[in-house]
């Protein structure tokens, strides 16, 4: 997902809000690749209901918020790769830049979707650069993903055989749940060197964490206080966002959109050099 900034008065004619009424938007779908899945959605949610409000006050703030599906969303899961992620996020970022003469762009990643974002800043492609900040949500939704995919799945029995099958075609679900597969990336038993040299693309980019200090899918004897602490440290990050309830914060809607939107004043762009 990612919040474009947009000259002109922002996307709406006469500055008219996103909402029409409840669950009713004025949005626009849009294709923004060569592969059938490849479609976004501009002020249009299509998932958690914190995505709503967001989007109005995005708006209020002359920003869009774009909601992309990519070919490893919904039946696509585990089929795909981070570098396929990382190329269609990038033919997004260019659509957005050439097409809607977009600014900039503030990534907001959740579950999977960040190992997408730390992937993507790490292949410096050209449209990169008009990535100016990131929201990582390091935190489950339920059936989905765990702060680490692999210190959670290594909870279930059928795991180690999965694995076994999974590594002889270097597939996705290895990527997610062997060691040191591509996708982990937030694991806490990594060392803080195996950590920054996973997450320290951040470094270069202005990042805010999320945490769930009572998610159910970390196994019990993770120190969840600690391994935010050292993720921090790992990726640079001075602000961070940690909640003590089950699920994510920003299912929170009101202190999440809150936390959103102070961030993208405070670190979204203005104006970006062309790629």
């Amino acid at each position: 997902m990612a919040a474009s900034s947009s000259s002109g008065g922002g996307f709406f004619a006469n500055n008219e809000g996103p909402i029409e009424g409840k669950n009713q938007f004025r949005g626009v779908l849009f294709k923004y690749g060569p592969n059938p899945i490849q479609v976004a959605f501009k002020q249009v949610t299509i998932s958690n209901k914190y995505l709503e409000p967001l989007a109005i006050a995005l708006d209020n703030e002359k920003w869009s918020l774009v909601q992309l599906l990519m070919s490893s969303s919904y039946n696509g899961y585990g089929t795909s790769s981070l570098q396929q992620d990382a190329m269609e996020l990038d033919q997004l970022i260019s659509y957005l830049i050439n097409k809607e003469n977009s600014e900039g762009v503030v990534l907001l990643g959740h579950s999977t979707g960040c190992q997408d974002i730390v992937h993507y800043m790490r292949t410096t492609a050209a449209c990169s650069r008009a990535v100016r900040a990131a929201i990582l949500q390091v935190a489950p939704i339920p059936s989905i993903s765990s702060s680490s995919d692999r210190e959670y799945r290594a909870t279930l029995p059928e795991t180690a055989a999965m694995i076994d099958l999974a590594s002889s075609d270097k597939g996705r679900y290895n990527s997610l749940c062997a060691y040191m597969g591509d996708d982990d990336m937030f694991s806490s038993d990594l060392n803080d060197h195996q950590l920054k040299m996973r997450l320290d693309t951040c470094l270069t980019l202005l990042a805010r964490l999320s945490f769930s200090m009572d998610d159910e899918y970390v196994p019990e004897y993770v120190d969840k206080k600690a391994l935010v602490e050292r993720l921090c440290r790992a990726m640079g990050v001075q602000r961070k966002l940690k909640s003590n309830t089950g699920t994510l914060p920003l299912y929170r809607a009101r202190e999440a959109v809150q936390a959103i939107i102070d961030f993208v004043k405070r670190e979204g762009p203005n104006g970006w050099d062309d790629p």
